[in-house]
């Protein structure tokens, strides 16, 4: 399907998506009406979500569970843009860079039976991995990698330093293709780390490769794959039946919708909803319902003993990891301030190819909120952070009023 068609069809879509809004205020029946599930009950969740869609969203989902503990969701958009059916409130969507959360709190608990330490560094798990040009293991501690500021370069920078890396022809040439940890990492040494870690480092940097080598050292801890411990610590002790580490799949359980990225330089959308995505640092797909239990259980202490959680909440400055001013990351989860919590809010996000994942909970783990959108624009910075402040503002709603 060509461009041209693609944004014809997007146009026709929220602009049948909000005729039906307007009949639902009239009394009419539609998608948001409410259910006695609490799907698309037609209130705020639903109206914010239609807000994301507004803002150019092809398709999202969102589930919030409140402090009195009851379960709302929402969706809006559609599944693809050639058949424009409504997006599932159960839908799958891959959650990025929200994996490093369930990774660093498998690292966490095994800190707190004393298979490792915070303080442990690289080298003593992962010896000779972390070297040449500059790269040091023995300099970077497991805390240095939860929480970025380690230095160590992101292998992604590398993956993609070549805008012809980064072009329709060459995701559809490489959208099978996995790389290991081995190979991730061995991307990474390739340049000088940013800096050499001091004790007690403040440094900040995003990179992925932090926990790919998080990854590597539970295995090497436990003996088990990553998979295997994200499942057997999380996903099956909270009953996150639609959680699942993909591995080398390329596929997303259905029901789910397409997957759109607007490449650099590009006007249309591409149909991204096929690709090898990561492990430890981004390779987990779950449903907005399923990640709203996560983060409450992650917050409440469910999952972590009390200095397993309060570690987690030691945070550093983070710049630009957040448009929000005084975000500050722990390990493996960050902290801004939001208007009507008194506490801010605590959160994390990831994005792959063409999905966007967003959240965010409170403090105590009372309450929480997922969204999983099905577009991403490399291209439209304007449009992007249109999508972006919608879905924040969706967040503060469900958590802060």
């Amino acid at each position: 399907m060509n461009g041209a068609r693609k944004n014809t069809a997007v146009r026709a879509t929220l602009a049948a998506a909000v005729a039906l809004g307007a009949l639902a205020l009239a009394g009419g029946a539609s998608p948001g009406a409410a259910d006695e599930h609490g799907h698309g009950h037609g209130g705020r969740l639903q109206r914010d979500a239609e807000a994301v869609r507004d803002a150019g969203a092809t398709g999202l989902v969102a589930a919030a569970t409140g402090t009195s503990g009851r379960a709302r969701s929402a969706a809006a958009g559609v599944t693809d843009l050639d058949d424009p059916r409504p997006v599932p409130h159960d839908a799958y969507y891959r959650i990025g860079s929200d994996t490093k959360t369930f990774t660093a709190a498998v690292v966490l608990q095994l800190a707190g039976e004393g298979r490792l330490a915070l303080t442990d560094t690289v080298e003593r798990w992962l010896p000779g991995v972390v070297t040449g040009n500059g790269n040091d293991g023995s300099r970077v501690t497991v805390r240095d990698l939860l929480r970025h500021t380690s230095g160590i370069t992101n292998y992604t920078d590398i993956l993609y330093a070549d805008p012809a890396d980064l072009t329709p022809e060459a995701y559809l040439a490489d959208r099978f293709r996995g790389r290991t940890p081995e190979e991730q990492v061995a991307l990474a040494m390739m340049r000088a780390p940013g800096w050499l870690p001091e004790t007690g480092e403040t440094r900040w940097a995003y990179s992925n490769t932090n926990y790919i080598l998080a990854g590597m050292i539970v295995e090497k801890a436990t003996g088990h794959p990553w998979a295997q411990e994200v499942h057997e610590r999380i996903i099956a002790p909270l009953g996150l039946r639609h959680t699942i580490t993909a591995a080398t799949s390329a596929y997303v359980p259905e029901p789910t919708a397409t997957a759109y990225l607007q490449f650099p330089g590009q006007e249309e959308l591409t149909d991204t909803t096929l690709m090898v995505d990561g492990g430890a640092d981004g390779g987990i797909i779950s449903t907005a319902a399923d990640m709203t239990a996560f983060h409450r259980a992650l917050l409440d202490g469910t999952l972590l003993g009390p200095r397993e959680l309060a570690a987690m909440r030691e945070t550093v400055p983070a710049p630009g990891f957040s448009a929000v001013s005084g975000t500050r990351y722990g390990l493996g989860i960050a902290w801004r301030p939001a208007r009507g919590c008194a506490d801010g809010v605590w959160f994390h996000g990831g994005t792959s190819f063409g999905t966007a994942s967003d959240g965010g909970v409170t403090d105590d783990g009372s309450a929480a909120v997922a969204v999983g959108t099905y577009t991403l624009s490399f291209a439209d910075a304007e449009g992007q952070e249109a999508r972006n402040t919608a879905t924040r503002r969706l967040t503060d709603h469900a958590l802060c009023g």
